[in-house]
């Protein structure tokens, strides 16, 4: 079957409905991950993905030092033709040792910019992403400087991750106002067994034609492994044991209901779950570390459920507290202010 494309929210960008997230590609001595892959097997399934239809890679300046931009860069020189791809990667707020030494925000942007154009041995991305809020700087100037890559050719449009939905508000009301570009996508936490986007956020994207390429489509393999299954990531991702571990017994309901649908349409748990996801979002974000693991991600493409299998998945589901990157940034927004750091706690998707 052939891969189908989408357009991403108000951009001009025709992309896969699958988006291959490179998270888990990147040098392990070099970051916070312990079960990402060297370059080597990092290209063997950038190549895979290509070869399914594959033609959206999502990376950022922070996975694993630059590396993961490093190998995907490569590897889409040596396999594509560049504007057959879309490139999407992010940056992270001003540390504070920045904000001392008087680093305005349009200036940490472009910095942190051209730093990833020379890791992608790029001219240009197609999707800068703004990684997570940055309450130690304006949004001015967050806007401004993002506006003037745009403008400079370096980026062709704006993205946003890990944000409310009243920010992502904000900042496209304040760059209509000032003429500047404004985000055409959102990168959020969002799968079948985590739908608090559903309360606000899903809502805004429907009224302004924002794209939703959700991250942790999978839920770190939880929605793809049936019990007693495990992988090196299941064992070794510590920020998604704290995501989801404290869930596990409710999130198994609706895990095992993944499971059987699974067997009764005969395919997949990693088919239904994204098939899932795919009826409500633009391209969600999967990570693989290996070749048949974009297979099966391909393949969740043609698979189409229907109404009542999609309301037999979701009936299970409760409320779930934010956790990780979100819940720091709604305990912010609620005024316990805090400039993030480049540590390795905070550098997650």
């Amino acid at each position: 079957m052939a891969m189908e494309y989408r357009r991403l929210g108000n951009s001009q960008l025709m992309v896969s409905p699958i988006c291959m997230g490179c998270m888990g590609f990147g040098d392990a001595k070099r970051g916070q991950h312990s079960w990402t892959l060297d370059e080597k097997d990092s290209r063997a399934v950038i190549k895979r993905g290509l070869e399914a239809g594959i033609n959206f890679f999502d990376t950022a300046i922070g996975y694993q030092s630059g590396t993961s931009e490093q190998y995907l860069g490569r590897a889409l020189r040596d396999f594509a033709r560049r504007d057959q791809v879309v490139v999407a990667t992010k940056f992270l707020p001003r540390t504070q040792e920045e904000i001392q030494r008087g680093i305005s925000g349009q200036e940490h942007i472009r910095r942190m910019a051209e730093t990833s154009l020379r890791n992608l041995e790029m001219d240009y991305v197609d999707l800068y992403i703004y990684h997570m809020w940055d309450y130690g700087t304006p949004l001015y100037e967050i806007m401004e400087g993002l506006n003037n890559l745009v403008q400079a050719g370096k980026v062709r449009y704006i993205g946003i991750s890990n944000c409310l939905a009243y920010q992502l508000a904000k900042a496209n009301a304040l760059a209509e106002r000032e003429g500047f570009a404004r985000f055409v996508s959102v990168q959020s936490h969002y799968n079948l067994i985590f739908r608090e986007e559903e309360r606000e956020m899903a809502k805004l994207c429907r009224e302004d034609n924002i794209a939703m390429t959700p991250y942790s489509s999978l839920a770190g393999g939880r929605l793809s492994k049936r019990p007693g299954q495990t992988s090196k990531r299941l064992e070794e991702d510590d920020y998604a044991r704290l995501k989801y571990d404290a869930t596990a017994q409710q999130d198994q309901v609706i895990i095992d209901r993944v499971a059987r649908l699974a067997d009764r349409r005969g395919v997949t748990m990693t088919e239904v779950s994204l098939a899932w996801l795919l009826a409500k979002t633009t391209a969600p974000v999967v990570g693989a570390t290996k070749p048949h693991h974009v297979d099966g991600a391909a393949k969740a493409v043609g698979l189409r459920l229907a109404p009542e299998e999609i309301a037999w998945l979701e009936e299970p589901y409760l409320p779930h507290k934010l956790v990780g990157v979100m819940a720091q940034n709604t305990a912010e927004a609620a005024g316990a202010k805090q400039v993030w750091s480049t540590g390795s706690q905070t550098i997650q998707p």
